[in-house]
């Protein structure tokens, strides 16, 4: 299993790294905010391999196909960790195994488990099975899907490409890559031809959390609050959505307490994205009781909230009901 720290990867370090990250900068609920602006990093360089040492949501870039449009990442160490089973194992008893999986319901996880379905059969087989899995990322876009798990260093792969080999569940097809414990739906793609060569998409990912989404642009309002709902505006929201800056690609990153979304930085919109959610028609489920009190930062382009309700942050981030991300109008 990855070796992880108790402090550095829990939920108290996380609210920490937001609270830093955010540090100086004003309430979106102020009447007239005025932008504090923090150091800006050093923009981030291409990713051009896979590294394990990387948080998921990095490392997994360098597979990512670059006509992917979303990506999705849940990382399974970090949710045990959080959830307290971070000694699980193969040694683990069935009924402690699935404790842990009926506690994944009640957190931000955007997944739970492609290999669940076939767990059984996998143990009994193969000797394999969900819970040798770190990380799983998918993606999407109009070339198709695509995914990739990441197995534990101690994992036999060996016995993975022999599941691969019997067609056994979502492994049929697969890609098996044993010096680096990882399986994917096909070869990944050349390092120019991948998300990692695009150091927009770089600088937007790394945030440690339980799960992260990432899309290339932004969200038609169709999308986030509902067919027809554009014509229904009043003029003050429709004045909002016109002050709009573009938006070429954002993260989420889902924590335990907070989320972290990145929306590229020096983004002169950032206190007006923040406050789309109180003056735009509500979601559903309504984003104000999914995140709340948020926060923003100009110069990083970061937005902060505090996660409210973890199951329902992700069932709105993958049905992609952010008000933050919208288009311009």
């Amino acid at each position: 299993m990855r070796q992880v720290s108790g402090v550095g990867r829990s939920g108290t370090a996380l609210v920490g790294a937001l609270v830093a990250a955010l540090a100086g900068v004003l309430s979106a609920c102020s009447a007239e905010p005025a932008p504090v602006h923090q150091k800006v990093p050093e923009p981030a360089v291409a990713v051009t391999e896979y590294d394990a040492s990387k948080e998921p949501s990095a490392a997994v870039l360098a597979l990512v196909p670059s006509a992917a449009t979303t990506l999705e990442v849940t990382d399974f160490d970090q949710l045990r960790l959080v959830l307290g089973f971070s000694t699980l194992d193969e040694a683990t008893p069935a009924p402690e195994r699935e404790r842990f999986w009926r506690r994944l319901s009640t957190t931000a996880a955007l997944s739970d488990g492609m290999l669940r379905p076939v767990d059984q059969r996998l143990r009994g087989e193969f000797g394999i099975g969900q819970d040798d899995v770190a990380w799983e990322a998918r993606w999407s876009g109009e070339d198709g899907r695509g995914w990739v798990l990441a197995f534990h260093s101690d994992v036999p792969m060996g016995a993975v490409r022999r599941a691969v080999a019997a067609g056994v569940g979502p492994l049929a097809g697969a890609v098996v890559d044993e010096a680096r414990h990882l399986v994917s739906s096909a070869e990944p793609p050349a390092a120019a031809d991948s998300w990692g060569a695009d150091p927009a998409l770089v600088a937007l990912t790394g945030t440690e959390a339980v799960s992260t989404y990432v899309a290339r642009g932004c969200t038609p309002f169709d999308t986030v609050f509902g067919a027809g709902m554009q014509a229904q505006l009043a003029a003050a929201p429709e004045a909002a959505l016109r002050a709009l800056d573009a938006l070429d690609a954002y993260s989420v990153a889902l924590g335990t307490e907070l989320v972290t979304v990145q929306l590229g930085e020096r983004r002169s919109d950032a206190f007006e994205r923040v406050r789309l959610a109180e003056v735009m028609p509500p979601t559903d489920p309504d984003f104000a009781l999914v995140m709340s009190r948020g926060v923003a930062d100009p110069a990083s382009g970061r937005l902060g909230y505090v996660l409210d309700d973890p199951p329902a942050a992700a069932r709105l981030t993958r049905e992609r009901h952010l008000p933050f991300t919208v288009c311009p109008g």
